[in-house]
């Protein structure tokens, strides 16, 4: 059995990046709701617990604790920002508000040595690390030593090498900790004795016996959209049962440009394997006619979605089973960190199941996935690199990118602008250095002068962001003679717009859409 680390979540915005990092250790580990039962731990048979941040103080009344059973299982546990007041609190510390709140970068000094710092950290150095938090440990539990200080934080890291319990107060999951990934490293190898054992490798052939145990002789629908997702899940379905996966593939007017063609060229000639194409795009429109609110047009599409694929799926002779290509984020994204469901962020996408009408079970082989290790897992699976490394499409398509109101007019002035964009991204050698760029149509319209007349034309934004998960993000920093090039062509060749602008914000954790 595959070696786990349990991460239990205490409500940060970043507890995503530790699950990422231990995976990146060739370990796996699943992020769970902080409150989940005894049984549910036990059963998840971890080789080490890792308490996350989170935005709680422990000292007010009814905040997230920790199962007891955490600190009496016997395995190692690692209490991060929240977690390590948490550890402290529970075990017989004491917590404090600080006066001295730290939020950034910070230095800390290593005061001794420890298993948790093996090979990167030494007595009397100084180390960068990241900080976020106004509270502060301000006594230690017995058996605990402080192993590193900052001026505001006495117990910057702690440790109790007996229990093999240890805390730190600042955030190792970060890029702006440079030693983070070893201290993680450290915890689920030296400390936890995982071995490195996640593969993609390893993952496609359970992948593979999950789904031929799952099905059985039965049928499965694959809705694909030509995204790196719902191709890889074909591609895993066809690999695992062959011909008895229908893949329909629905139009709905609002893909890329020429997007309908690669889809069928992909599918029938390097996967060989038969595709239903639905042309719904007037159905989708004119249900879209007049509607502006964003959440509305994705309830809308997605509710079309259902209708135009069930019908395509009566008439293919149904099935007992979907295929769907729900990821690890949006499993996260759909529970709230006190461990209740909650409202369903992506509203477009099922991630808690499908509607009660349609009298199928799910398939979801990769919902344990971060969206780059699906790519990795394509390219176990022989997917073409174009493919593989092509930037994500949301479901919704066009429609959020046309803020207000949508048209048979916009979408393709929009189309247009995104092609000359994604093709001058691709001449400069940048394609594969940006994790998503697309072109957005503004609801607003400003009077130029283009030759010889006036115009009264849209403005067309331009965003890049560079990523590795897809859940933080910054934007790209293209030179100023690339976005002059770009924005030149996209004013002389696409009738309709007149100005160009570019999008420079980040993106603090969650989806990368525009509305």
């Amino acid at each position: 059995m595959t070696d786990r680390i349990l991460i239990l979540d205490f409500g940060s915005q970043v507890t995503q990046l530790i699950a990422r990092r231990v995976r990146e250790c060739g370990v796996y580990s699943e992020i769970r709701p902080f409150n989940i039962s005894d049984s549910e731990i036990t059963a998840f048979n971890p080789k080490g617990i890792i308490l996350s941040g989170g935005p709680a103080s422990v000292h007010e009344a009814y905040s997230p604790k920790a199962s007891p059973l955490v600190f009496s299982l016997g395995v190692p546990v690692l209490g991060i920002c929240y977690g390590q007041q948490l550890m402290c609190d529970q075990l017989g510390g004491k917590v404090e508000p600080s006066h001295h709140r730290e939020f950034g970068r910070a230095m800390v000094k290593v005061e001794e040595n420890c298993r948790l710092f093996d090979g990167m950290w030494q007595r009397g150095e100084e180390k960068q690390v990241w900080m976020s938090h106004g509270d502060r440990v301000v006594a230690l539990p017995a058996g605990f030593k402080v192993v590193a200080t900052t001026p505001s934080a006495p117990f910057a890291a702690i440790a109790d090498e007996k229990r093999r319990f240890y805390g730190v107060q600042f955030h190792p999951e970060v890029v702006h900790t440079p030693d983070g990934a070893k201290l993680l490293s450290n915890f689920t190898h030296e400390i936890a004795g995982c071995r490195s054992d996640w593969t993609m490798s390893a993952f496609k052939q359970n992948a593979l016996q999950r789904i031929r145990t799952q099905v059985g002789d039965k049928k499965v629908l694959c809705a694909v959209s030509g995204g790196v997702d719902s191709s890889v899940v074909a591609g895993l379905l066809h690999e695992a049962i062959g011909k008895q996966v229908i893949c329909i593939f629905i139009d709905t007017g609002l893909l890329r440009e020429g997007e309908p063609a690669q889809v069928e060229k992909l599918f029938k000639d390097h996967f060989h394997i038969p595709l239903i194409h639905v042309d719904a795009s007037m159905l989708f429109l004119h249900r879209l006619s007049g509607i502006k609110d964003p959440e509305q047009k994705r309830k809308i599409i997605g509710e079309t979605f259902i209708e135009v694929f069930d019908q395509e799926a009566a008439q293919a002779g149904g099935a007992d089973f979907l295929a769907q290509g729900t990821l690890y984020p949006d499993v996260i994204e759909s529970i709230s960190f006190t461990g209740g469901p909650s409202v369903t962020i992506k509203s477009h996408h099922n991630v808690g199941g499908l509607p009660a009408h349609m009298k199928m079970a799910l398939v979801e082989p990769l919902r344990e996935l971060f969206k780059d290790e699906v790519r990795k897992l394509g390219r176990e699976l022989g997917m073409p690199p174009e493919m593989v490394g092509r930037h994500p499409f949301p479901g919704p398509g066009l429609s959020i990118r046309i803020p207000g109101e949508i048209s048979n007019e916009k979408i393709a002035i929009l189309r247009r602008a995104d092609a000359i964009y994604i093709e001058e991204i691709r001449k400069a050698g940048l394609y594969d250095q940006i994790w998503q760029a697309f072109a957005v149509l503004l609801p607003v319209r400003t009077v130029g002068v283009m030759g010889d007349s006036r115009s009264y034309d849209f403005v067309c934004a331009l965003r890049a962001v560079t990523s590795t998960d897809g859940m933080t993000a910054d934007y790209y920093h293209f030179s100023h003679d690339f976005l002059s090039r770009v924005s030149n062509r996209i004013i002389n060749e696409v009738k309709g717009i007149n100005r160009m602008v570019y999008d420079i914000t980040s993106k603090p954790p969650g989806t990368i859409e525009w509305e």
